[in-house]
This record gives structure tokens, C-alpha cells and sequence, in this order.
């Protein structure tokens, strides 16, 4: 399909199910156990109704704003995802510079599959590594040090992994890390052929940034929740979180709260940011939509710190649905890896376009000249 026939989230997610062998797909598209929570995330933007202000001057409609300490175009951060091989032989790299040719964050997850040094020296836009704490916690450390030595922006730590969600369609398809050709799954590749061929013309699925001190992956294929399982330190605490601020020293993420209570705690930790997530619907299902989060968390922690939705973002209006409800910027994944998936770089930027294209027009439509001009007087809240 010719890219300038794609329009939004919605028919990127089409093609990149064509694209994708199954087991491929279903790992991008699932969540966990009833996946009511992935599909919240998403339907939760339908509850907040926008009460737009008009006459006023929208002759320049500023998108720009600064949020973990750089300059963005727009209020929109790519969120770490894990495995981008898995989606397109062109990986993280390409992720890396659609965003940066949209002035947008990217942020690089430590289970990808390419290195952060790699994708340091292929994008010159702002960047955030993102961490897990491992079992192995001298790693934690040397991700801070690798991360200001590449030139990283921020540092992100994920917390909502202290066990893995029940990713059923997973188990249904066979999925493994790296992919392994099964009785099941062999339709699959064959249907596919681009991308089959692909796999066989560049097989390497290593975890880049861990493999030197942590091949799981090496004994064989793996599903991803038996890595979580058997690699992550599921005993960090606050106290630990501390540590690991400190270390950096610059503008630093918890990802992965929803609580009010977490985000006051987190301020305390020493963190700058919050990105409000339940990691895609991926991990505890019957969690909290994140943005029905942002203003009690707002009000939780006033101006102390930034707030980011991360997850169920599809359009436009729920970038200025979030702003309005007290949040600095959003965040999300999905989106651009049905992209990749598609068409690799090009496609990311295609979508990245469309993207940052109705968040301008959303604001023109609300009123809004700028991103601070998005307030909570927009909102009209459910119940009302």
C-alpha cells in the first residue's frame, strides 16, 4: 500500500498487520490476560470532552515546548519499546532519525536490539535511554555511565515490571526471542516473504545493550516474559531508585506509576518527571487508564515535577486532552512501530507527520496558541 494512503494510527495498524508474521504481530498488538486495560487506555480519551475558545489570534500556532531537559517541536516523546528487530530489519536507528527530523525524543529501551552508542551516532536529535534494573546491578550502573558517555538527554527507569503480564496471544502464537520457526508459525513466514527474507538475510536479534554481560538469549529462544522473569531484580525499592538518580544527575523518569502516592514518592527519590503508564496493557490488566491519572497526580504534586501520558495516544486532540488535564507532553510506542513495521524509516516518518500535524491542528481547533495555553478550562470532565 502507498504510504500517502495511510491516514492515522488506525491504517498504519492494518499494514503492518499484513506485513508481519503473526507471532510478530500479536506481540506488537497484544496485551494481557483480557486485554480490557489495553483497550481502555485508548477509549479513556472518549470520557474528556473539549470546550474549545474561539476569536482569539491563531494567525502562529507554537507546538514547541521543553520537557526532560530538551527542546521538542511538539509535545511528543517516542516511547522505549523493546526488540524494534523484531518489526523491521531497520530497527531502532530508524526510529531514531524520523524523530529526530521531527525534533521529537526518542527513547531507547535496554531490551532493543540495537546499542545505545549505535543509535547515539545515527541521530542528532534529543534522546532518553530507558532502564530496567537487572539482577546483575553493576549493569544498572554502567548503563548511567554509557549513557552520559553517548550524549543521552534523560535517563528513564521502568518500574511496572516486577513480574511479567499474562500475554496470552503470546503463548497462542508461539512467540520467542529470537523468532523460531514452529509447525504453528510456518504459514506465517511463508505469507510473508519480505519479511521472511529479511530474517534470513540478517538474523541477528541480539539484546545489543546487554548481551556483552547478560546473553539470556544465547542459549536459545526464549519468550520475552521468561527473560523478565529470570534477568530483572524484582527487590528494587525506592532507596534504589534513589541511587540510580543520584548517579545520573540530570533530568530522570520514573516510568511505569499511576498513583498519586507513587509520583509524590517519586519527586522525593529525586526524580524530575513522571511518565504515566501501565506499560501498554501489557502488564497488570484492570490498571488505570494514565490519563485518567494526570490530575490527581497533577494536584498530588503541583508543579514539582513533569507529568507524561504515556499510552492509548492516537490522535491529535488527546495530546491536548492530556496538556489540558496538566500533563507536559505524551509519550507512546504503538503507533510507530506499526510504522516501522510497514515501511521502516519512511513509514515512522510518514506517521510522525500526520502525528505532529493534528496535535498543530487540535490546538488551532481548541484555541490554543501555544502549549501553555492548554488548560483545564478546556476540559469539560466525565459526569458533567
Amino acid at each position: 500500500m502507498r504510504l500517502d494512503k495511510l491516514l492515522n494510527t488506525k491504517d498504519f495498524r492494518k499494514a503492518a498487520k499484513r506485513a508481519l508474521p503473526a507471532p510478530m504481530f500479536h506481540y506488537l498488538d497484544g496485551g494481557a490476560d483480557d486485554e480490557w486495560t489495553l483497550a481502555e487506555s485508548t477509549d479513556a480519551f472518549a470520557r474528556y470532552r473539549l470546550l474549545p475558545e474561539y476569536l482569539k489570534d491563531l494567525s502562529v500556532v507554537d507546538t514547541s515546548t521543553r520537557v526532560l531537559g530538551a527542546e521538542l517541536k511538539s509535545p511528543l516523546i517516542l516511547s522505549p519499546t523493546g526488540m524494534n528487530r523484531l518489526f523491521h530489519h531497520e530497527r531502532e536507528p530508524a526510529v531514531a532519525r524520523a524523530a529526530a527530523k521531527h525534533g521529537l525524543m526518542y527513547s531507547l529501551s535496554t531490551l532493543g536490539t540495537t546499542s545505545m552508542e549505535d543509535v547515539a551516532a545515527t541521530s542528532t536529535g534529543p534522546k532518553m535511554y530507558q532502564i530496567y534494573v537487572h539482577k546483575d546491578r553493576g549493569l544498572t550502573m554502567e548503563f548511567v555511565e554509557r549513557a552520559k558517555a553517548s550524549g543521552y538527554d534523560a535517563l528513564c527507569l521502568t518500574v511496572d515490571m516486577v513480574a511479567g503480564g499474562n500475554r496470552e496471544r503470546d503463548m497462542r502464537t508461539g512467540f520467542t526471542m529470537p523468532p523460531r520457526l514452529t509447525l504453528s508459525s510456518l504459514g506465517s513466514f511463508i505469507t510473508h516473504p519480505k519479511w521472511t527474507f529479511n530474517l534470513l538475510r540478517n538474523s541477528d536479534f541480539r539484546l545489543a545493550n546487554v548481551a556483552h554481560r547478560q546473553d539470556a538469549l544465547a542459549g536459545g529462544a526464549m519468550g520475552v516474559i521468561g527473560y523478565v522473569n529470570s534477568q530483572f531484580d524484582h527487590s528494587v525499592t525506592w532507596g534504589d531508585a534513589a541511587k540510580v538518580i543520584e548517579a545520573w544527575g540530570g533530568p530522570f523518569a520514573i516510568k511505569g506509576i499511576l498513583s498519586p502516592a507513587d509520583a509524590v514518592r517519586a519527586h522525593d527519590a529525586g526524580a524530575t518527571a513522571v511518565m504515566i503508564s501501565n506499560h501498554g496493557g501489557r502488564q497488570l490488566d484492570g490498571a488505570a487508564a494514565p490519563i485518567d491519572c494526570v490530575a490527581p497526580m497533577r494536584d498530588a504534586v503541583g508543579d514539582k515535577m513533569e507529568l507524561i501520558v504515556d499510552g492509548g495516544v492516537r490522535r491529535g486532540s488527546h495530546v491536548v486532552k492530556a496538556l489540558a488535564l496538566g500533563a507536559n507532553a505524551v509519550s507512546f510506542g504503538r503507533p510507530y512501530l506499526y510504522a516501522l513495521a510497514t515501511a521502516g524509516e519512511a513509514g515512522v516518518d510518514r506517521m510522525l507527520g500526520l502525528m505532529t500535524s493534528e496535535i498543530q491542528r487540535s490546538m488551532a481547533l481548541s484555541g490554543c496558541a501555544s502549549v501553555a495555553d492548554c488548560g483545564r478550562h478546556l476540559i469539560m470532565e466525565p459526569g458533567n
